[in-house]
């Protein structure tokens, strides 16, 4: 049997810890194989994050105990920054999210100023989204304050900075308490960014808004189309992509303003789920027979409303087709849809339940269906 694929041992490990550690031996700071020895004797039972905080620790003996010259020598140590010229998907290394934890502690209650700038160094090695927030918790207008001059920083990485770092529910970050009013008008600068990278992070806080305030977003896209600053097409796709959350829960004005109008007028000739009992762990077949009155764009989802635990049950949205309607043309879509069972993240439970048809945010049909 394959061993199991392990995020932790594959980001950090005897190799990793070796190439961070040279960094420093080959700047001249320290001699990396007491470094590496120190790290790996205390790595292998820990979990990601508690390895992350491991080597911000041993860095902590081996660094000099002044900051100010700490810092010196994590930039002295840096690698090359990635690639300016690429636009997407080029993370970098985790090994490098260390030297942000070690910045959080050491740096940035007395040398805030000089923190930010190894934070702004770092993350064009790998992104400081995490510890940069620490600093916005702590030095709020201070930090935003940099910012407003990292939204025009001459690296993409550091441009994303902003708005990933600020983003209100960034997966796994800490907190920030800024508010749109403040973070808003760096997003303004950033949305017409040449970067995918940046782009999507726009997007994706965008997205974080959207779960408080839908109309304060569908309102901000509204004025960046009014400002012809980012191209057609990438404003397209950052609206779509910002505005998910809300297509998925059919938010009708989210739906209007992608030009999905839910009082579309179609006729509906077939829904079906086939068969209509089923165990946990088998497949069924969701049928949808429509037509359309006019020509009209479309997404079309279906929904399962889940029996819970308690007896209640939840809706869960399940992506169908999108397309362009054709007035009077009948159309038939078949999907394929397996309840899985013993899924880490959803539990499914026996007993009735319902499934519906969604176009443009709409019910149109409903049928029931039998767990067992």
């Amino acid at each position: 049997m394959a061993e199991k694929f392990s995020l932790k041992d594959h980001l950090f490990n005897v190799d990793t810890v070796t190439l961070l550690g040279g960094h420093f031996e080959d700047a001249g700071v320290f001699d990396g194989a007491p470094f590496v020895s120190a790290v790996m004797a205390e790595m292998p039972p820990l979990e990601l994050k508690a390895r992350i905080n491991l080597i911000a620790d041993v860095l902590r003996h081996h660094l000099p105990g002044d900051f100010p010259a700490a810092a010196d020598a994590i930039l002295a140590a840096l690698p090359p920054p990635l690639d300016p010229t690429l636009k997407d998907d080029d993370f970098g290394h985790f090994i490098y999210a260390p030297l942000g934890v070690y910045v959080e502690r050491h740096g940035m209650e007395d040398h805030r100023d000089r923190g930010l700038d190894v934070l702004e160094a770092v993350t064009q090695r790998f992104s400081m989204e995490f510890s940069i927030r620490a600093f916005l918790n702590r030095w709020e207008s201070k930090t935003l304050e940099r910012m407003q001059d990292w939204v025009v920083h001459d690296h993409y990485h550091v441009r994303r900075l902003v708005s990933e770092g600020t983003r209100p529910k960034l997966p796994w970050g800490q907190s920030v308490g800024v508010t749109p009013e403040q973070t808003l008008p760096l997003l303004d600068k950033l949305h017409g960014d040449p970067t995918r990278f940046v782009t999507r992070s726009v997007a994706n806080h965008l997205n974080d808004l959207t779960k408080k305030d839908p109309g304060l977003v569908i309102g901000r896209l509204e004025a960046w189309q009014a400002s012809d600053v980012q191209n057609d097409v990438e404003l397209t796709w950052m609206r779509k992509h910002a505005l998910r959350g809300l297509i998925k829960a059919g938010n009708p004005a989210a739906m209007t303003h992608l030009g999905y109008r839910p009082d579309v007028s179609l006729t509906v000739d077939g829904w079906a789920i086939t068969p209509d009992a089923l165990a946990r762990g088998a497949a069924a077949e969701v049928r949808l027979g429509l037509t359309a009155q006019e020509d009209a764009p479309l997404i079309i989802d279906y929904v399962v409303d889940f029996v819970k635990a308690n007896g209640t049950t939840a809706p869960k949205v399940f992506k169908f087709k999108v397309l362009d309607a054709k007035a009077g043309k009948p159309m038939t879509l078949k999907k394929k849809h397996v309840f899985k069972d013993n899924a880490t993240t959803f539990t499914l439970y026996p007993g009735p339940h319902r499934i519906h048809a969604q176009i443009n945010g709409r019910i149109v049909a409903s049928s029931s269906f039998t767990l067992t």
